[in-house]
């Protein structure tokens, strides 16, 4: 099934794609290019704004235009509008060779994010943290390469969370109130060459994962089953979510990085994001607490 819409923003590394239904828009990062993209739904119109480092996630605020952010040396409040930033935590593992990565907003209002090991480097020095209202930063995983794939179950009862090499979504059982992570399990493991990357979930409780290198998002059932697999014209989608007024449009975000010169003629759409008619609805964005 093609895209009905492709944005032709030709993103170096898109990621972290996400629905603000407050101003009805989509929010996504360009990472190696440090810029922020607002998408106007009714409009139609992209609004880049610079960041003050490279911005691997982020999330929605409660009651505030704010967004809690993954950046590459740690957690903040930021103001895209004013570019003020309030730190949360940097914490002294980020850097080095290791950034921050993906993030998702749970259920609770609190805030996950990973981190990653960069620079060509195949050390297992990376972590996966939460942080939330009096709790400051919590490291709860550790000895990973590349964090990927966090979001929730409906109900916010698991997390989801790659280490993407890999190539293995695990589902968390998370506790309330604290929010410790319990038992996990296998959720789904993904092709060769295939490996997870940002995901978001249904409000069938299905989650749909990018596959960076298989050029398709996948649609998992609640037990880890494939309902569905949707190819995207470009073989590295980075992230996904549901959005627009019902929630019924999957967005898709994408990267031209490390591509050579001849795979890029092949993919003239690679870094771009793209818009699919799912017939599926997704769940309102998650919102930080602080």
């Amino acid at each position: 099934m093609p895209p009905q819409h492709v944005l032709g923003v030709q993103n170096e590394l898109g990621e972290g794609i996400l629905w603000d239904p407050r101003h009805q828009c989509l929010w996504w990062t360009d990472i190696p290019r440090c810029r922020l993209h607002r998408y106007d739904w009714s409009g139609g119109s992209v609004e880049v704004f610079e960041t003050p480092e490279r911005l691997a996630s982020f999330g929605l605020v409660a009651g505030s235009d704010r967004l809690i952010a993954a950046f590459a040396s740690g957690v903040a409040l930021y103001s895209p509008h004013t570019g003020a930033i309030d730190w949360l935590a940097r914490p002294p593992e980020a850097g080095a060779g290791v950034r921050f990565n993906d993030g998702r907003v749970d259920r609770a209002g609190r805030f996950w994010t990973g981190t990653m090991v960069e620079d060509g480097r195949d050390s297992a020095d990376a972590h996966l943290y939460s942080i939330g209202a009096g709790a400051g930063l919590r490291r709860h995983l550790s000895g990973l390469r590349i964090s990927n794939s966090l979001c929730t179950s409906p109900d916010g009862s698991l997390l989801y969370f790659a280490d993407s090499p890999t190539r293995t979504i695990r589902a968390f059982a998370l506790a309330e109130p604290a929010g410790d992570l319990g038992a996990d399990r296998i959720f789904a493991t993904t092709p060769q060459g295939s490996d997870p990357d940002g995901a978001t979930v249904d409000r069938e409780g299905c989650l749909w994962s990018a596959h960076w290198g298989g050029g398709c998002v996948t649609r998992y059932t609640p037990g880890g089953s494939v309902e569905r697999v949707l190819r995207v014209p470009a073989s590295q989608p980075s992230c996904a979510c549901l959005a627009g007024p019902a929630l019924d449009v999957l967005c898709v975000t994408s990267a031209r990085a490390d591509l050579d010169a001849g795979t890029l003629r092949d993919e003239p759409h690679a870094g771009d994001v793209f818009f699919y008619q799912v017939g599926v609805q997704g769940l309102p964005e998650a919102e930080f607490r602080p």
